[in-house]
């Protein structure tokens, strides 16, 4: 009789197994929280890309995001121009949406206004979590909620200051990703793990 493969850990039920991809993100990034602004801004890139999309299409294609976004650096992309706009929806290497990619470079510059006003965009996003990540209790993918009262909060809030892609599902998305949340299942290997 063959022995269980005891090197496999649990994950949560929407890694598509055996794509390393897929497992190396939940494992190492997903859920972990995350108070740096420039991975916040790669982070709120991504998941608005991400709209309408699978989110493993947007990890395939994360180092063509990393070379046309300046790694991920806000200041720079801020001052994008129509050019590098054009040239952009030329690259292969990102989704070639012009919603998409000017709401990227819009981002940017709001996000550089929330910085002045708030000393940090970090210290302005935690602020609807009070600070801390919430422990979630979820014992199956579907006990997981696609909004919450938090989420719809700072998706309004970013609307109002003139931010795009950025709708209430997409907000809590980027909130599990950057363990605002941990959403993780409670069979799942890293749920304990993130605690805290």
């Amino acid at each position: 009789m063959a022995q269980p493969d005891t090197t496999v850990s649990t994950r949560c039920a929407w890694v598509i197994p055996g794509n390393e991809l897929y497992e190396r993100y939940h494992d190492q990034e997903w859920g972990v929280p995350v108070y740096d602004d420039g991975i916040l801004f790669e982070f709120l890139i991504l998941e608005g890309a991400q709209a309408g999309l699978s989110w493993l299409t947007i990890l395939r294609r994360r180092e063509g995001y990393r070379r046309a976004f300046a790694n991920f650096d806000h200041l720079a992309v801020a001052q994008y121009n129509a050019d590098r706009v054009e040239a952009l929806l030329q690259d292969p290497g990102i989704i070639r949406n012009r919603l998409k990619v000017t709401a990227a470079v819009t981002n940017a510059q709001r996000f550089l206004e929330v910085q002045r006003e708030f000393g940090s965009f970090s210290a302005y996003q935690w602020a609807f979590m009070d600070g801390r990540p919430r422990q979630n209790h979820w014992h199956k993918g579907s006990d997981i909620p696609a909004v919450t009262p938090q989420a719809e909060a700072f998706s309004a809030d970013l609307r109002r200051r003139g931010f795009r892609f950025v709708g209430p599902t997409i907000m809590y998305a980027h909130m599990q990703a950057v363990g605002m949340v941990n959403d993780h299942t409670v069979d799942c290997f890293r749920y304990k793990a993130l605690l805290g």
